[in-house]
């Protein structure tokens, strides 16, 4: 009976890699779930949503955009680094939910080895917007005086702690010398809701997040933190032209799977990824959301070494910005 259970035992063991190369070689044969950290709305859901659409198409399966928010994108996290390592469950990850956002909260699972870097996607810089109905400043000069007059009575929105927003306005406070509150909410669509209503006073939102409401006059930008204007609104100075220097934060997506997915499988994800960024149509609308589409690491291992580098950089950042871990 013993010898019986053990060649059983044995058979499973020499069966399970062709089971695998076989799921591998018929890759995609069911829908594909897209995990966004966020609420829908945000600079995340949106650049989900406009990827998914075109990438159906391409691997020949429906991409479903399912958002999981909350902890700064780090429940979705660990939701993608705890499943099934078989390509069918993906993160449209960003900075903060990678190499950010775990420096300041809990997180229980590793933020760099958990995954498996699928494709950089793009980046887009974060703009600084007002409410013209509730504070009606028109520089960024303006707004820093306001703030110094009144220490601590003016707010800021974010998408969570570690997020890009919370670390803008952190190292803006830090360089200009003022004081402000942090609102940190469940994703830039929330943030968005309460500075729209009067509730926040600003926010350092991720472009995609905030270009709409820009366009329609609903917000007013100030200023940009990526070094160079952004090409989709070429008239807002970046944040050193407007006299705020030493700040360069660019938020950048990217497409992660659960740790130790199959070879084949990661080839075929990234060559569908690659292909779907490359059409013209996808990078155009994306371009609209404010972001610069590729400009990173162009492979799985040089996007894997990018995030063991980028892990590192924010550690260091959040550090410098004396910020620290809640427990």
């Amino acid at each position: 009976m013993i010898k019986k259970k053990a060649c059983i035992f044995l058979g499973a063991l020499l069966l399970a890699p062709l089971g695998m190369l076989h799921a591998s070689e018929s890759f995609p044969s069911k829908p594909i779930r897209l995990v966004v950290g966020f609420v829908p709305g945000g600079g995340t859901d949106v650049s989900a949503r406009i990827i998914a659409q075109h990438l159906s198409g391409v691997i020949g399966q429906q991409i479903v955009v399912e958002n999981k928010p909350g902890a700064s994108g780090l429940i979705a996290g660990e939701m993608v680094a705890r499943a099934e390592p078989d390509g069918y469950t993906l993160l449209l990850a960003n900075m903060q939910s990678t190499v950010s956002a775990p420096h300041l909260l809990p997180v229980s699972y590793d933020p760099v080895k958990g995954f498996t870097a699928v494709r950089y996607v793009g980046s887009v810089p974060n703009i600084l917007v007002v409410n013209p109905q509730k504070n009606d400043v028109k520089s960024v000069q303006e707004l820093i005086k306001l703030i110094q007059a009144s220490p601590g009575k003016y707010t800021y929105a974010s998408s969570g702690m570690g997020s890009p927003q919370h670390l803008s306005a952190a190292r803006f406070s830090q360089i200009t010398g003022t004081t402000m509150e942090h609102v940190p909410y469940k994703g830039s669509g929330q943030a968005m809701t309460d500075l729209l209503g009067g509730q926040v006073d600003m926010n350092f939102d991720t472009l995609p997040g905030a270009i709409s409401q820009v366009k329609a006059g609903k917000l007013r930008p100030l200023a940009v933190t990526s070094a160079k204007r952004a090409a989709s609104l070429p008239d807002v100075p970046t944040l050193a032209e407007a006299g705020v220097k030493g700040m360069d934060v660019e938020q950048w997506y990217a497409v992660l799977a659960p740790a130790n997915i199959p070879p084949a499988v990661l080839a075929k994800l990234d060559q569908a990824l690659k292909a779907s960024l490359k059409d013209h149509d996808v990078a155009a609308k994306l371009a609209d959301q404010g972001m610069a589409v590729g400009g990173g690491p162009d492979s799985p291992k040089a996007f894997q070494t990018f995030i063991q580098d980028e892990y590192a950089k924010y550690g260091r950042i959040t550090a410098d910005l004396g910020l620290k871990k809640s427990q």
